[in-house]
């Protein structure tokens, strides 16, 4: 999925030289997996700003440094707790067609999602009753984190950024030890797929009808070897 395919659809920016060079670092990475974004993705990913070749400049200047991009023309953004956006993730790659781009910051998992979901997932929710309101104590661990949503009949709020709203973006290149944001499914192509309110609203509530299974499987979130290939590509679209 990650691997380094000429690509010449892609944006560039400058001259040949210029652009080479920024391209040239994401081609060239250690390991090609899902946290690495590669060219075409951070063809999209400037696509969202309002001057895309000034973005990529930016990003070959300092492809470490994480970015900010505006939401609602290419992506909508959904900001979910990080546990239970983890289980989301489980449910939409065992069960269900996967997901977009997805990315952790400040403790919260980031879904990027199509234009229009941060308008419409919150109604969806509402109008089946499964908007949370006020996040309530039985939701929250010994320390206050998010880490009892077990038993939960209503979902955590949410925080959906679309038209009007920015979100932090992870750089281009980094590791599972670089501080601050970090990609866990980077963009990887020019046209991602991005899930709908409908397919995120599926998800939420998988999430809360659901309990931890006694039956072990393994998990796209792996504790012995973080840098493996975690997750079943050939099912994204």
């Amino acid at each position: 999925m990650t691997a380094w395919l000429p690509d010449e659809s892609t944006l560039h920016h400058g001259d040949a030289h210029q652009s080479a060079d920024l391209f040239a670092v994401l081609r060239n990475q250690a390991t090609n997996q899902t946290a690495h974004v590669t060219a075409a993705g951070a063809a999209w990913l400037a696509g969202a700003a309002a001057y895309p070749r000034s973005t990529l400049a930016q990003w070959e200047a300092h492809p470490s440094s994480p970015g900010v991009l505006p939401c609602g023309s290419a992506f909508d953004v959904v900001n979910v707790p990080t546990l239970f956006g983890r289980r989301m993730l489980e449910h939409l790659w065992y069960d269900g067609p996967g997901s977009g781009p997805v990315a952790t910051h400040r403790g919260r998992m980031l879904l990027f999602a199509s234009p229009g979901t941060a308008q419409r997932l919150p109604s969806l929710l509402d109008w089946e009753e499964w908007g949370g309101g006020p996040e309530p104590r039985a939701a929250m661990g010994p320390r206050g984190h998010d880490d009892a949503v077990d038993g939960d009949s209503k979902v955590p709020p949410l925080l959906c950024h679309g038209t009007g709203d920015a979100v932090t973006v992870p750089p281009l290149t980094c590791t599972s030890t670089t501080p601050g944001p970090r990609w866990l499914v980077a963009p990887d192509t020019r046209s991602p797929w991005l899930p709908g309110p409908d397919v995120l609203l599926w998800a939420c509530v998988r999430v809360t009808r659901s309990t931890p299974s006694s039956v072990a499987r393994n998990s796209i979130f792996p504790t012995a070897d973080p840098d493996a290939n975690v997750y079943d590509v050939s099912r994204r679209r």
